[in-house]
């Protein structure tokens, strides 16, 4: 029984979800512009994806921009769009080189063409069959609305004939959901708050959750470390007794 449990407890994460809160309170808190926060931000990004590679992690999932945030102030949401667009244009290129395949997902239609047009460019550019990492970028995302949308999509089906309803199973549903992964092993959350806030409402059924209070800007490769060495200790049952 031991030998059964410290074997599962020493699996690595293959999936991880990361929602990256405390941009905005991070740049307040050093009196900073908010935009500031969002930047700072974008440079942790870079680290944790490096060591995801190094960790041979093979899905690392971002929530960068939910279907809430859209309630922000504008000025807030026109900087977080530029940073979008200036992302993209600098690290798409060293994505390549590390073969990092790159994909967006959500209701990406509301940031308009040209970011639209980026995004395209960006896993046009990214795209690879043998990937070292998929890096899974969440815009305009709600979990619930993503339920929502592949409900439809299924019952629509199942009213033209294309779909019977002995067909729908849990394969299916990722199948309609949009998001690139199906199953999360690990989400950790910055900022101090307790809550999944609508990420993945149905990936994270069984998930490992770890809430960090740093801010999302002060996240490091080394709390990155830690959270994966958290994640190899726990007994994963699935419900089931070991």
């Amino acid at each position: 029984m031991a030998n059964i449990i410290k074997k599962i407890s020493q699996k690595t994460p293959k999936n991880i979800a990361i929602i990256m809160d405390g941009n905005g309170r991070w740049a307040i808190a050093n009196s900073l512009n908010v935009s500031k926060g969002h930047k700072q931000g974008v440079e942790v990004v870079r680290a944790i994806v490096e060591e995801s590679i190094r960790q041979n992690i093979d899905s690392l999932t971002l929530y960068a921009f939910s279907s809430e945030n859209w309630s922000r102030p504008k000025p807030e949401i026109e900087a977080i769009k530029q940073l979008v667009l200036k992302a993209i244009e600098d690290q798409v290129p060293e994505l390549t080189e590390q073969k990092v395949k790159l994909k967006f997902f959500g209701h990406t239609d509301d940031f308009g063409e040209k970011i639209i047009k980026k995004i395209k460019e960006a896993e046009n550019a990214t795209f690879s069959e043998n990937p070292s990492l998929q890096l899974n970028v969440a815009l305009g995302y709600g979990g619930r609305q993503d339920i929502v949308d592949l409900t439809k999509e299924i019952s629509s089906r199942v009213q033209q004939g294309k779909i019977q309803l002995s067909d729908i199973n849990e394969d299916l549903v990722n199948e309609y959901s949009c998001s690139p992964v199906s199953n999360v092993d690990l989400l950790i959350r910055t900022g101090g708050d307790r809550r999944i806030s609508n990420f993945l409402l149905y990936q994270v059924a069984y998930s490992e959750i770890l809430f960090v209070d740093k801010y999302w800007p002060d996240f490091s490769k080394e709390d990155f470390i830690k959270c994966i060495a958290n994640f190899k200790k726990v007994s994963r049952r699935f419900g089931k007794r070991v």
